[in-house]
């Protein structure tokens, strides 16, 4: 359905965090936009009176839209231009019940945050942070033939848990380091799909998790992948093999993993994401097999502008009278 944009001449935007100058020097061209003056995110009562004073909100990751948040949303509020892919931060069911179109922006992130599972992937098996610390502290007294020893990639098992946009670009990459692809994902690819990745199907996630050496995790937050990777599945891994995530937290029991990394159950993990935010298991911190970024996977300059360039695509084709090109409907999560 296409959505009925106010019939002010300029939309009223509200965006919740800094953005590339360059998306908010656009935005501020195109609409009456509000800009945050301090990348901070919004207080609770910030969230409710930007949705009631807006036509559009503008929300990243770190803002919860919730049904409760929702339901103090005024009269005038017809868009939820999500910056960002991933919407599990948002109610879309309950927006969508008050009228509210929530859009996304799909692709952008694709091929960034795959470089980043495969850089990952070689931080951990390779050692390299203890290596940066080693010359970074002076540490280091010369090269030696046992020091330092990882494991190659060439030639392992790679699982993909969640074979879409992401998953695929992080086949094609493993591929080209003559990685083994297999992968669970809730629909079988097509046969063409599958013999261009050279990958694997396995219907059954827990025979993949004990077969592989490198497990990828591509799938996005929802109430059936909350924990999918909890006590149980862990324990099927191989204790020598690696975990990188760099889609969503919650898809993993974080105090499950924390335990069996300690135990040497599990050789190492790379992760860009967290379960509960930047609020970190201080075991998981302090584990010396284990990678961790500040939810890096997409940042690029060019892919954050790419995403604002979604956002204004989406918010004028909706003030035009149009269906947004990444409207996101309850039915597709």
């Amino acid at each position: 359905m296409a959505g009925t944009a106010p019939t002010r001449d300029r939309l009223k935007v509200t965006v919740t965090r800094r953005l590339p100058q360059a998306v908010e020097s656009r935005l501020a061209e195109l609409f009456d936009v509000s800009l945050r003056e301090v990348d901070v995110r919004m207080s609770r009562d910030e969230l409710v009176q930007a949705l009631k004073d807006s036509d559009v909100l503008v929300p990243t990751v770190t803002d919860q839209i919730d049904a409760r948040l929702l339901g103090q949303a005024g009269e005038r509020l017809k868009l939820i231009a999500n910056y960002g892919a991933g919407v599990d931060h948002i109610d879309v069911e309950s927006a969508r019940q008050r009228g509210i179109q929530v859009t996304n922006t799909p692709g952008v992130v694709t091929e960034d945050t795959a470089d980043m599972a495969i850089a990952l992937m070689l931080a951990v098996t390779r050692r390299i942070p203890e290596g940066l610390a080693e010359m970074q502290t002076g540490r280091w007294e010369g090269w030696a033939p046992t020091a330092h020893l990882g494991g190659r990639i060439g030639g392992k098992r790679l699982g993909i848990l969640g074979m879409g946009r992401i998953g695929q670009a992080v086949a094609r990459r493993a591929n080209v380091f003559g990685m083994q692809v297999h992968y669970h994902n809730r629909r079988r690819l097509r046969p063409e799909v599958e013999a261009e990745l050279r990958a694997t199907y396995w219907e059954s996630l827990d025979q993949m998790l004990a077969r592989v050496d490198i497990l990828s995790i591509n799938a996005p937050h929802t109430p059936s992948t909350f924990h999918l990777l909890n006590a149980r599945r862990l324990k099927l891994m191989k204790p020598s093999a690696v975990i990188v995530n760099t889609s969503r937290g919650e898809v993993i029991d974080e105090n499950a993993l924390t335990r069996m990394l300690r135990a040497g159950e599990l050789a190492g993990a790379g992760l860009d994401v967290f379960e509960h935010g930047h609020d970190i298991n201080p075991r998981l911190r302090e584990a010396p097999n284990v990678v961790m970024l500040p939810h890096m996977g997409s940042a690029t300059t060019e892919g954050r502008i790419e995403m604002g360039e979604k956002v204004i695509i989406n918010i004028k084709t909706f003030a035009d009278g149009h269906r947004p090109p990444d409207l996101v409907l309850p039915s597709m999560l």
